[in-house]
């Protein structure tokens, strides 16, 4: 990819970031308006200069860069982003932004790591790095434990409401969904924070070979996956019983991604 270009990518990318940002504090505090303000301000720029980065390499090779799998993923973030902002002109449609901002900032990421990344420059570092990764997956998963076991004692309690029985020492429904709702948000953020530090890692460790690694295959279809359920818990008000059976189905897909990086052990201890 030209040079020019790649620098354009990564700057629409550190500008998108900031939509992420308002998205991860919104979980976390559900309601940042100013935050969100700035963070259009920032998506609409990184919009333009996304376009600018899509133009050059365009002229430079004569052809639109949709040549591999890289290309194709910031192209698409692209054509997300703008379908994105014509909704929020035309509908004012802001709730879509807790799925668009996320998918468009990792879309563009996984496009500007198809370009080469120079190596690890301290072995410490690289340490440090994937420490930070592993660190971040385990919080995440445990939240993400919590909300399982969360789902759980709901379906119990529900299923006793309905049979007329006592509760026992389990808590009200309405409490039980808000501590869902909580952990679920919380391990949606430290997962987020995963995978941007592990599909760094892994572009810096490997190369663009990183994208074929059927462990970060894995992993971004269950981030995915996650990501649809936060958006439609916050925006469609899923909730209750619908909830609890997402969360379980999450939990098993997570439970395959953690299975598949097994082998992180092995990294450590180079």
């Amino acid at each position: 990819m030209h040079q020019t270009s790649v620098m354009w990518l990564r700057v629409a990318a550190v500008l998108y970031s900031l939509g992420l940002l308002h998205v991860l504090l919104t979980l976390i505090h559900r309601r940042r308006d100013r935050v969100f303000r700035v963070a259009m301000a920032a998506f609409y720029t990184g919009v333009v200069v996304h376009v600018v980065s899509i133009v050059e390499q365009t002229a430079a090779t004569g052809r639109l860069p949709a040549n591999d799998f890289f290309q194709s993923a910031s192209l698409c973030g692209l054509l997300c982003a703008v379908l994105f902002l014509f909704l929020y002109w035309r509908y004012g449609y802001e709730s879509l932004a807790v799925f668009v901002f996320p998918l468009v900032f990792v879309l563009t990421l996984v496009g500007e790591l198809g370009n080469p990344i120079a190596s690890w420059t301290d072995p410490r570092l690289r340490s440090a790095w994937l420490i930070t990764h592993v660190v971040l997956v385990l919080v995440g998963y445990a939240a993400l434990l919590l909300t399982a076991v969360t789902s759980i004692l709901y379906l119990i309690r529900e299923r006793q409401l309905k049979a007329k029985k006592s509760g026992g020492t389990l808590p009200p429904l309405g409490t039980l969904d808000t501590l869902m709702s909580r952990a679920l948000s919380i391990g949606f953020v430290f997962i987020t924070l995963a995978v941007i530090a592990g599909s760094t890692w892994a572009s810096i460790e490997s190369g663009t070979r990183w994208i074929r690694d059927p462990r970060i295959i894995i992993s971004l279809l269950t981030w995915s996956l996650y990501l649809v359920i936060v958006f439609f818990r916050v925006t469609a008000g899923w909730r209750g019983r619908k909830a609890a059976f997402m969360v379980l189905g999450l939990v098993g897909c997570s439970a395959i991604t953690w299975a598949a990086h097994t082998g992180l052990k092995s990294l450590l201890s180079r």
